[in-house]
């Protein structure tokens, strides 16, 4: 018996592990496709799977020169820095009372922060578009900045209540009796121990912002405000040049990859601990 059960796990592992290989061929096949086209000439016919004998970084200088990519990752920058920051800070701010006081007022606003969560942001895009033509917001940073922050709140103060609450309330207390006083609990006690959810609404929401486009399309009209994915959209029309596209999208996606690689050893821990309370 023993020994059809090894023989059982050994093909069981077999079978997970070449399942494992096949989902990562998959899920990787794209990124070469694009790395093998950003290597190409735009006049390179040859099969996408086929990697260039001769690698070329003309498209890459396309992509900068004639793209303006340099000047849409500045752009995205701006508008992904300032709005990260002020989330994690108004977030946290804002979950810690949600967290430890468990009222029902407290539960009914949690709930309809969870409901905003709901809607679909293209729903009410017309309505946000007039209010932001009344408020001048329109080729602002400060008006895409500002909806980038209203629609990323509810998701960092559900994960941050939520991680909240699973921090005795013991640690309060005890700050409380070393002297410490109420409104300084949060910034000394709490907000040292949050380092895995705020690392992990870094990269959600981070590259939530980074990503957006229907926003953007809409509150930055002005060439000089263009973002990564409103430039990246300009190499596709009449004379569509895919390795120039394929280049602008491997500039795109360097940052957002070494913010995970930074960020990894946080970004599991604390999506699992802001999910099990």
């Amino acid at each position: 018996m023993a020994k059809i059960k090894n023989n059982l796990k050994s093909r069981y592992n077999w079978i997970k592990n070449l399942v494992a290989v096949l989902i990562s061929v998959f899920y990787f096949a794209p990124f070469y496709i694009l790395l093998s086209l950003s290597f190409k000439t735009r006049s390179d016919r040859t099969s996408h799977w086929i990697f260039p004998k001769e690698p070329t970084l003309e498209s890459y200088a396309y992509a900068f020169k004639n793209g303006k990519i340099g000047l849409a990752i500045y752009n995205t920058l701006i508008i992904t820095v300032i709005s990260v920051i002020l989330v994690v800070m108004i977030g946290s701010i804002a979950s810690y009372p949600l967290a430890r006081r468990k009222t029902k007022f407290n539960k009914t606003i949690l709930s309809l922060i969870v409901g905003v969560m709901m809607v679909p942001p293209l729903s009410v895009l017309v309505p946000i578009y007039k209010e932001m033509i009344a408020l001048k917001g329109v080729n602002t940073y400060w008006g895409i900045i500002v909806l980038s922050v209203t629609y990323n709140l509810p998701l960092a103060i559900f994960m941050f209540t939520n991680f909240i609450s699973a921090i005795p309330k013991s640690l309060d207390e005890a700050a409380l009796i070393d002297g410490c006083s109420q409104f300084m609990i949060f910034p000394r006690i709490i907000l040292p121990n949050m380092m895995p959810v705020v690392s992990s609404v870094l990269i959600l929401t981070g590259v939530g912002i980074w990503n957006d486009y229907s926003f953007q399309l809409y509150i930055l009209q002005k060439p000089s405000l263009k973002t990564i994915t409103l430039a990246m959209s300009t190499f596709f029309g009449e004379s569509t040049n895919m390795a120039a596209a394929a280049a602008a999208a491997i500039i795109a996606v360097l940052p957002v990859i070494i913010l995970y690689l930074c960020l990894q050893k946080y970004f599991i821990k604390g999506s699992m601990d802001s999910a099990v309370k």
